[in-house]
């Protein structure tokens, strides 16, 4: 009787084992496939319309006559929300992770983890609402701006959707430390702060640096809630209280308008290729961090 349940066992093993494997190696082969679709939409554009020009090119008028796809103006946009999103939320995120896991008592670090995991699942386009109908008025009344509608107003509301991201995961990495670090940095006469930034905040910095990475590939991808909010002004901003439009955006405004095989629509496929190489590249250097920190 044992014999046939440890041979059942057996069998049970292999067949979850193989199945976690073709699991892994089809989630490879969907990427692959993704990124092979979109090269093959995306470089048709290159054969009317040169790389070059799309890439320098500080005019967006796919409709214009001729027509101008420069990406440029879009990928300033991009990088001007995700790095007032990075100013916000990382110094946020590092103080509440600091806090969660080194200073609040048991009951209120289980309520505060869980209450930011619980923020991660409110879909975007809610969070894109609340901040039209409350954000974006507030910026405009503070700065009195002509419209609330600017890169300020989706970096703010994308510093709230990467936190979830940033402090579960640095919470994460300071839990890893071991207390052997705490008990012997407080034994040798450090204050407890002096124990957090001199002793632990170094030794998790690899899994925190990994945290602040995958916070920008977080906000860098968002689409719906910054193209409610930032004004999708194709152009490139010289302020943060300027309307915006990131590549996204443009993307999800646009595609429904293009015409199937043409050059606009080649060009967003274009855009595409660009943000799953920096989306890519951003990943990638958070696994090296991670690995790191391992």
């Amino acid at each position: 009787m044992t014999t046939k349940r440890s041979a059942s066992g057996k069998v049970v093993e292999f067949l979850i084992e193989r199945a976690i494997f073709l699991a892994g190696i089809l989630s490879i082969v969907f990427v692959v496939l993704i990124f092979v679709f979109l090269l093959k939409e995306g470089l048709a554009l290159f054969y009317e319309y040169p790389l070059g020009r799309f890439l320098t090119d500080l005019r967006w008028y796919p409709i214009s006559s001729p027509p101008h796809f420069g990406v440029v103006t879009l990928l300033m946009g991009s990088l001007a929300v995700t790095l007032g999103a990075l100013v916000i939320a990382v110094p946020l995120g590092i103080g509440c992770a600091i806090f969660i896991a080194e200073v609040a008592p048991l009951w209120l670090r289980e309520l505060l983890k869980t209450t930011v995991e619980f923020l991660a699942a409110i879909p975007s386009i809610v969070l894109g609402f609340i901040g039209l109908v409350t954000l974006v008025p507030l910026v405009k009344q503070i700065f009195h701006t002509p419209t609330g509608l600017t890169a300020l107003s989706g970096s703010i509301m994308l510093a709230f959707m990467a936190m979830p991201t940033i402090v579960s995961m640095m919470d994460d990495a300071l839990r890893a430390v071991p207390n052997a670090h705490r008990a012997g940095a407080l034994a040798l006469g450090a204050t407890r702060w002096q124990m957090i930034w001199r002793v632990l905040v170094p030794a998790a910095s690899s899994g925190m640096v990994a945290a602040v990475i995958l916070g920008i590939g977080r906000v860098i991808g968002e689409t719906m809630a910054v193209m409610m909010i930032t004004g999708n002004a194709a152009r490139i901003p010289t302020s943060l209280l300027q309307p915006v439009r990131t590549m996204t955006a443009t993307i999800a405004a646009e595609m429904g308008e293009a015409v199937q095989g043409g050059d606009h629509y080649h060009a967003l496929f274009a855009i595409g290729i660009l943000l799953f190489i920096i989306t890519f590249i951003i990943n990638m250097t958070a696994s090296f961090f991670i690995r790191r920190r391992g």
